[in-house]
């Protein structure tokens, strides 16, 4: 727990001393990094949940040729 309040205290320090618009774009930068976590985690869930549907599939006589392409 004290990395994470140094780290934000870094944070809040650095931001406090920029200009408004270097801090909007600091700000901006943020939400596009939570946005892309986000979606790499939904991602994520969508490809478990299509693996399993996808097994019968993928896994198959007939499919084993392309597994070495």
């Amino acid at each position: 727990m004290i990395a994470i309040m140094d780290i934000t205290q870094k944070l809040q320090h650095k931001v406090s001393h920029l200009s408004p618009f270097l801090a909007q774009e600091v700000l901006d930068f943020i939400g596009y990094l939570e946005h892309i976590h986000q979606r790499d985690q939904e991602f994520s869930l969508l490809k478990h949940a299509q693996q399993a549907s996808m097994c019968k599939v993928w896994d198959n006589p007939t499919d084993e040729v392309w597994n070495d392409l």
